[in-house]
This record gives C-alpha cells, structure tokens and sequence, in this order.
C-alpha cells in the first residue's frame, strides 16, 4: 500500500473563495443595513460601510500573512499570546483603558482604534490549546493530569469573559474547547462529566444575573414583555417574516429604521432575510456549511495532531458562532450578542478571523495526500 507523503502543495483555493464570497456578501449587505443606523449617529450614511471595507483590507493582509507562515511557528508564540490575551482581558477593566458600550465593558481604546480582546483570545486560545494537549496526548484520558488541567484552564478563561459580560464568548470558547479536547481524544465519559458541570455554571450565571432568566424567558416565550426584554426577538422575527420567500427587494428593510437593535452587528442576518428572502437566505447557510466541509477535511488530512486541532479549532469556532447567531434571530436559540463571522460589522472580529483563515489555510498547504 502506498504511503501517504507529505510535502508543500495548493492551499484549499475552495475554502478561499467561499471565504471572499461571505466577505463580499457581508460588505453589500452592511452598505444597506448601515445606512440609517449611520446617518443618525454621524451624519454620513456610509460611516459603517467604510469602516468595514479598511477592516477588511486589513484583515486580507492579516490572512496573506499567516497564510505564508508555516502553522508550526505559532507553537513558540502559542503560550506568550495567551499571556498577552489574559493581560487584555484584565485591562479592560482598567478606568480610562477599557469602553463600555450597552451595559458591556469588552473593549480597549487605543485611540486611533479599539479592540476586543475576547475576540483575539478566541484565536490565541485555539493555538495554546492545541499545543497543550499535543503534549498530553498520552494523559488526555487521565482525569487529574488530563481532564482536571483542561477544565481548570477553561473556567479561567471563561470568568475573565463573563466578567465583561460577554456570556455569547464565552459559550463559543467553551464549546471550541471542548471540541478539541474530544479531538485530541478525551474520555467520553468525561466529555459527559463536563457537559453536566457546563449546565450547573449556566445556572448560576442565572442565579447572579437575573436578566438573565429573563432573556431564557423572551427566547422560551418572544410575547413576554414585547416592549421590553422580548422586543429584540420580535423585531428579528418581524424582519425575517416579513421577506417571506423572495425579500422585500434589497435596501428595502423597514426594520432598519431604528426597530431593529444592533441591525449592522448581531441582527444582521434578520435585515438579510428581510431584503432577500428565505431562498437566498438558505444560500448563505450553504456557504457557512460549505466552509465547515472544507475546513474539517483539512483537518482531517493535516500532518501532525498541531494542525490538526487547530484547524479542528477554528473551523468549530466559525461555523458555530455562525449556526448561534443565524439560530438567535430565528428563534430556535437565546440571545448571545455574538457577531455572524465574515456579515457583521466589527474590526477586531474581521481582522482576526480572517488571521485565522490564514493560518486553516497554511495547513491546507501541508496536508496529506494519499
């Protein structure tokens, strides 16, 4: 039988262009959802649009760079980057460092621009991950030098996101973690253990923070308190049914006109299905569910469990907070305030997401071909 061999090759040119296609799709639609939102509060109805289109670029340039950085590099920065990460994460808090925006406190200024630091930790958090339990492969089944090391890290990681708050983050950190950690070859039934230790953290998250209830309340019920707790579920759900099959036409959204909550950021897919409808709505899950295809194969197929796990990572991590934030505004789960990745608007979240296809697709470059 012939042995698979390892050598440079193509990137996966598909994962490309199905990443081009949502960042095209994502600055038309911001170019019409942002025009009232825009104009209200600067005057300008481009002011999103042309934040968006740098970030953009910015982010392309980002991509082209780690896409030409061999993935094994990021294991000498693996640990230093998530120090940086914890370090920002804690400045947020600092007066006169860290923003606030909406009850919120998730942001740093740096004057000529702000940052997310939840957002880099996202990524940072994949590349120590990854390391971390490459060099437990052979005590990740163990509960004290395995599973007890991998929640202990996790729980930090999450106070210091919750603590924003910023429960959406949180849940996709999480949710990628553990992901990994079933790659990397965990026991099940710590898996299980980990799950029911997961619903108990989510309780008493409600139990400190009561509007939280209150939101589980909206999502269980979207005519309780429509003018109050339940009126972001409503106005999506308005928006979305009002575009039926075909939209009311692009530019044409009525809920744009200040109904809609945070219509450039995590509403953004409701303003979509209003202008275009449920067929070409249905046609950008198609590109998020291709992304995934493409993204676990390469996976699949990378050289070494590294690169495996990250791109086992950040593929869990984009399609993911794709399927919440889509699932949000559809009703079928609660409100997070998570971005959809590639459509929303946002700098940070832009720029290192497309980072991280950078890195997915220097992987692509190495993997094995039978």
């Amino acid at each position: 039988m012939r042995q698979p061999t390892i050598k440079p090759h193509r990137p996966d040119y598909q994962l490309a262009l199905v990443v081009f296609t949502l960042l095209i799709i994502g600055i038309v639609l911001i170019s019409s959802a942002s025009v009232v939102v825009s104009y209200t509060l600067f005057g300008t109805s481009t002011y999103y649009l042309k934040r968006q289109i740098i970030a953009v670029v910015a982010g392309i340039l980002c991509w082209l760079i780690c896409q030409n950085i061999d993935y094994h590099f990021w294991k000498k920065l693996a640990f230093p980057l998530l120090i940086f990460t914890i370090i920002l994460l804690i400045l947020v808090f600092v007066p006169g460092i860290g923003i606030s925006y909406g009850g919120a406190t998730r942001w740093i200024n740096f004057r000529l621009f702000s940052l997310q630091p939840a957002e880099l930790c996202k990524l940072f958090f994949i590349l120590y991950l990854a390391l971390w339990l490459e060099k437990r492969q052979d005590t990740v089944k163990s509960f004290v030098y395995g599973f007890l090391p991998f929640i202990i890290l996790c729980a930090f990681i999450a106070l210091l996101i919750i603590a924003q708050p910023d429960m959406g983050t949180m849940f996709i950190i999480l949710l990628t973690g553990s992901i990994m950690f079933f790659t990397a070859g965990a026991n099940i039934l710590h898996i299980i253990l980990m799950m029911g230790g997961g619903f108990i953290f989510l309780w008493g998250l409600i139990k400190i923070a009561p509007y939280r209830l209150a939101r589980l309340t909206a999502w269980l019920n979207p005519k309780t308190d429509i003018s109050g707790i339940g009126y972001h579920i409503n106005q999506a759900l308005i928006a979305i049914g009002s575009g039926g099959l075909l939209g009311l036409g692009f530019g044409l959204s009525r809920q744009k006109y200040n109904y809609l909550p945070e219509v450039v950021g995590d509403s953004i897919f409701a303003v979509i299905a209003e202008e275009l409808g449920f067929i070409k709505s249905i046609f950008l899950i198609l590109l998020f569910i291709f992304l995934a295809y493409r993204g676990y194969k390469i996976a699949q197929k990378a050289p070494d469990t590294f690169g495996r796990l990250v791109a086992t990572g950040i593929v869990s991590w984009l399609v993911f907070q794709a399927i919440i934030n889509i699932g949000a505004m559809l009703g079928l789960l609660p409100l997070t305030g998570i971005p959809l990745p590639f459509i929303s608007y946002g700098g940070s979240a832009i720029v290192i997401t497309l980072g991280a296809i950078g890195i997915l697709m220097n992987i692509s470059k190495q993997t094995i071909r039978d």
